[in-house]
């Protein structure tokens, strides 16, 4: 598969680079960028376990990157990809940096934000779903089938 660079399939994939490195460190292999005019400002993956700390999430280390980055907490010209839905606190946080859009791979049916309500994000979020879906399932899939 050929990817062009500026695509969402494209910035999934780097997503999906940082999700390999949190499974490297046997922590939950979620992986998250965040893109501003087409460049990454920022990358994160869960931390959860080598931080001892559960807000750790793979999409709070990308929002701190990336309000760092631009100097400013609003990611109003942003887009954060996400190799999974992301859970009530990490669509809380996205609410208040008003980020322009989130792009996620798998769904997470048990914790994802959309179990409880959309109007947890920002109302100008834009959201897209299903990007390389099936190789974000995986990886979680098989992550948690080893540790079983």
């Amino acid at each position: 598969m050929t990817l062009s660079v500026f695509s969402d399939e494209y910035f999934m994939g780097e997503a999906l680079k940082e999700a390999h490195k949190a499974k490297d460190a046997d922590e939950v292999p979620i992986g998250a960028v965040i893109v501003c005019r087409n460049q990454i400002i920022a990358r994160g993956h869960n931390l959860t376990e080598r931080l001892n700390d559960v807000t750790a999430h793979a999409e709070m280390q990308a929002f701190t990157a990336a309000s760092e980055f631009l100097g400013g907490k609003y990611l109003k010209d942003c887009t954060l990809y996400v190799t999974l839905e992301p859970c009530v606190m990490c669509a809380g946080a996205s609410q208040w940096t008003q980020i322009a859009k989130i792009v996620m791979g798998a769904m997470d049916e048990k914790r994802g934000f959309t179990k409880y309500s959309h109007e947890i994000l920002h109302p100008k979020t834009r959201i897209i779903t299903g990007i390389r879906e099936e190789e974000c399932a995986a990886l979680l899939t098989e992550f948690f089938r080893k540790k079983r």
